[in-house]
């Protein structure tokens, strides 16, 4: 059923992202062969098809908020697409522990550092999930800027051109090899690193 509903997907995607908003991709080199997290700025709802297209036959399983599992059909339709449910406001173990294993599978797992879509465009403070899982998992992680999908079909820009770029991946590590002291908290690392996506010069409008 993944490889029906996901072949559909992929053509409706490929008709809005390559011509209507003339998707541009860059960095597809840096993610990893074996598992890792990829970690993107979240401004809509259309940065979670956009990652699915763009990383094509590189599966990736998405962790999404657990209020979009309660309608039954749209529920259904997300976890075909691997999405899984993690609650918010607190520590979701069930989740992190299936993040972890599908990681430890050589998977990929798109989780948003700010867990939550910005409403203002600017990036928000990252959640501690992100670094509890690259940990756990032992695993990199992708930071990924996004810039066009908070503009699609509105009133501002109904066409906005998208673009997306993965960064380089960023490894945890609990103790400095060099200096012997704690690194700076890896969320804290990919945020800076989203920030310096959304600004390269190629990003700029």
């Amino acid at each position: 059923m993944y490889r029906v509903l996901f072949g559909f997907l992929e053509c409706v995607c490929w008709f809005l992202f390559r011509v209507l908003f003339r998707l541009r991709i860059t960095g597809l080199e840096n993610i990893p062969a074996t598992g890792a997290i990829i970690a993107p700025n979240h401004q809509s709802f259309w940065d979670i098809p956009l990652i699915g297209f763009t990383l094509g036959s590189r599966r990736t399983h998405f962790m999404a908020k657990s209020e979009l599992f309660k309608n039954p059909v749209f529920g259904w339709i997300i976890r075909t697409l691997l999405a899984f449910p993690v609650k918010r406001g607190a520590p979701d173990r069930t989740a992190i522990r299936h993040a972890i294993e599908i990681l430890k599978q050589g998977d990929l797992v798109t989780i948003f550092p700010e867990g939550t879509r910005s409403k203002t465009g600017e990036l928000g403070a990252p959640e501690g999930g992100l670094s509890l899982i690259a940990a756990k998992a032992d695993v990199p992680v992708v930071p990924v800027g996004i810039i066009g999908t908070r503009c699609i079909f509105s009133r501002k820009c109904f066409l906005p051109q998208v673009e997306i770029n993965f960064g380089t991946p960023l490894h945890y590590r609990s103790i400095d090899p060099i200096t012997g002291e704690k690194p700076v908290d890896v969320s804290v690392r990919v945020m800076q690193n989203i920030h310096d996506l959304l600004h390269k010069e190629s990003f700029a409008r």
